[in-house]
């Protein structure tokens, strides 16, 4: 176990040297911490003190008897001195009850000899103390950072640091990831994990630095782990206030750098399987053959209430100028990002990352008659992913299939969520998923089997060539007018024309197109039509 011994004022007060010594002010003070001690007779002191000191004057040039007697205490605790040992007698009859006052108000110890003392003696004898326990501490530190090293090299390392964390503060430890993955020692500790990650969600800062915080009346350190420039996880320690020191925050880093030495190994390991699942995920959204034992290894045993959808993620902005190596870690870190938050949201994701499309195949398992619910947890995940710092979510689209149990469908299911985005660019659906683009599933079958040109003709045709021929308007017309419903009104108003214009204009729509146009199967068969124009003209394939 860790040595808990420090110097306060209190363990000074029984050495020898400090037999006659009488505390006169300040007695709420003495178990301040000795780090050192000065000994001091100026008045220009600031830039002497670091902080921690135990002061020794005889008075002289601290002028405690003059005016400045206040102002020179106020700049002693100001510089967080832990209190000051004065020679009564030569330089110093008595400290006045304004300086005794102001000491008591701030803790901060007065101790006076009233007989002659050796300042030589005083430091001599506690600066030993405190360099024995540097001594000390730095072996201790030695021997736990020796250990660290080694339980990193161990079958289930991180538990074992925590165990040896435990051991030497006899405190609750955990280690948090990012993702959904937590240790903790004790087992009874496991409790608090929920607790502290919903204490870490209420954080907007993605990366947390090194704080503290209480939860249930229960102060916890907390330590980022970090690793190539990202954050792995939190490193969280139940500690009281006697804990906190530079020693303890050296073993915690200690700690801390050992568990990212792991995260790093594991992440090696993790680049070697997101690579094979990468190619197995575009094998079989490509149709190509597999292993089904390289399938077990990236999406869950078939069972009868497993179900998929597959995700496309177009990044809008390729990083094509990046560096291979560049690239290959920012396609881990996506990638683990990814998987972290589907998994959040009860999904078994397998993704592949491309420098412009993100795929994922986001296996779950539910009832049939809740299949429908899980596109709540589709639509959180996906405002997860654009709240990310890892991925511009803001300048990304999202296409989503349907659902599907057929794994030998995949191909039909990532074809259905390209179609999505495709739209999607193109502002004429604001749906991420499959089965809510309405008409557009017929007109994209059709445009696939090379009849969607034939439709358009049959339909709009005369219209379209005699705008071509006259320079007129009677398509974007007749698009107004259907979309008002027949409103000769609105109409008229949405196309920024007098009624009586538009009275020619719908005129020459029928001689062009048929006195019925309006009723209902040859009207849905002209709004049918004009989609699929749009479809034809704004929308290309992406490559």
């Amino acid at each position: 176990m860790i040595s808990e011994f420090q110097l306060t004022i209190n363990n000074v007060l029984t050495r020898d040297t400090f037999r006659n010594a009488k505390v006169i002010a300040g007695s709420n003070g003495l178990d301040k911490r000795v780090k050192w001690t000065h000994i001091l007779e100026t008045n220009k002191f600031e830039s002497l003190i670091n902080g921690g000191e135990l002061i020794l004057t005889t008075g002289a040039g601290l002028q405690l008897d003059s005016q400045t007697k206040l102002t020179n205490v106020k700049k002693l605790i100001k510089r967080k001195a832990v209190g000051i040992c004065i020679e009564i007698g030569t330089h110093v009859d008595k400290i006045s009850s304004e300086i005794i006052e102001l000491a008591d108000k701030h803790d901060f110890p007065i101790i006076i000899f009233e007989e002659v003392v050796k300042f030589v003696d005083i430091t001599q004898d506690l600066h030993s103390l405190i360099i024995n326990q540097h001594h000390l501490e730095l072996n201790q530190l030695n021997l736990l950072s020796r250990k660290f090293n080694e339980l990193s090299l161990s079958p289930n390392g991180i538990l074992k640091i925590l165990q040896e964390l435990n051991g030497n503060f006899k405190k609750s430890t955990l280690f948090i990831t990012v993702d959904t993955k937590s240790y903790y020692y004790p087992p009874e500790v496991k409790d608090m994990d929920e607790i502290i990650r919903s204490y870490f969600k209420g954080f907007k800062e993605k990366n947390m630095q090194q704080s503290f915080f209480s939860i249930n009346e229960e102060k916890f350190a907390l330590f980022p782990v970090k690793g190539l420039g990202q954050v792995w996880g939190y490193l969280c320690l139940q500690v009281e206030d006697s804990l906190l020191n530079e020693f303890f925050f050296t073993v915690m880093d200690c700690a801390a750098l050992a568990i990212a030495q792991i995260m790093l190994r594991n992440r090696t390991i993790e680049e070697r399987k997101q690579s094979l699942e990468d190619e197995l995920v575009r094998n079989l959204l490509q149709g190509k053959n597999f292993d089904q034992n390289e399938l077990q290894t990236v999406l869950p045993s078939l069972t009868i209430n497993l179900y998929y959808r597959v995700i496309l993620i177009q990044t809008n902005y390729p990083e094509i100028n990046l560096v291979e190596m560049d690239w290959e870690e920012i396609k881990l870190q996506r990638s683990m990002m990814i998987k972290s938050l589907f998994k959040q949201h009860g999904f078994f994701p397998a993704v592949s990352v491309r420098k412009n499309e993100i795929a994922i195949i986001s296996s779950f398992t539910a009832e049939e008659h809740l299949i429908k619910d899980t596109t709540k947890q589709i639509i959180q995940t996906i405002c997860d992913i654009k709240e990310t710092n890892i991925l511009d979510g803001s300048k990304c689209t999202f296409g989503v299939s349907k659902v599907y149990k057929d794994i030998t469908l995949l191909p039909r299911s990532f074809e259905e969520a390209r179609d999505v985005f495709i739209l999607q660019e193109s502002k004429k659906v604001q749906t991420y998923f499959y089965e809510n683009i309405g008409v557009y599933r017929l007109l994209l079958l059709l445009q696939e089997s090379g009849n969607l040109e034939s439709y358009i003709d049959d339909y709009l045709g005369t219209l379209l060539k005699y705008d071509q021929e006259m320079k007129s308007e009677l398509f974007t017309t007749l698009e107004i007018y259907l979309d008002c419903r027949g409103s000769k009104k609105i109409a008229a108003e949405r196309l920024f024309i007098v009624r009586q214009t538009l009275y020619h204009r719908l005129e020459k729509i029928k001689q062009l197109i048929g006195q019925g146009f309006m009723e209902p199967m040859n009207r849905l068969a002209l709004e049918t039509a004009i989609k699929a124009y749009y479809l034809v003209n704004d929308t290309l394939k992406p490559v």
